[in-house]
């Protein structure tokens, strides 16, 4: 299958394809008038099935592949220019994350007070997310994004 090169912008590679859509929604690329391919249940040697995503002329923060490792960690990350590739990296979880993830306790002070949220990644596989307020542990599949 073929899939136009951009000229500039960036690619996002191995998202596993039943994550896509909430990809797509935490970037808000509905809401963008940039060009955008998006490739779904492409086959993968690696992970049997996978999504794509290219974004003519968008460069994205740390803040926002921060927000997308936590959805779909281990994103591979292409940053096109002239239609070369002069960044790749792997879009992994930070320690820390700020702002990012809501807190699941309705007791925890960050559903009653107006501040930043902050988990730390527990555990080996870092799957599960632990508030530093309450100690609520979260796995990965259910945490909700802050909006």
């Amino acid at each position: 299958m073929m899939v136009a090169a951009i000229e500039n912008g960036t690619v996002l590679d191995h998202i596993p394809s039943e994550r896509l859509f909430d990809v797509v929604s935490l970037l808000h690329l509905d809401k963008m008038s940039n060009a955008i391919t998006i490739g779904y249940n492409l086959k993968s040697a690696v992970m049997g099935s996978k999504s794509i995503i290219k974004i003519a002329d968008k460069y994205f923060t740390d803040e926002e592949l921060n927000q997308l490792s936590v959805v779909a960690p281990n994103i591979t990350m292409c940053v096109i220019k002239d239609y070369e590739i002069i960044e790749k990296r792997m879009v992994v979880m930070p320690e820390n994350l700020i702002g990012i993830v809501k807190c699941p306790n309705p007791k925890c002070i960050t559903n009653n007070e107006p501040m930043l949220t902050r988990f730390s990644a527990v555990g080996e596989a870092k799957d599960i997310v632990r508030c530093s307020y309450c100690n609520k542990d979260v796995e990965l599949n259910d945490v909700c994004i802050v909006e």
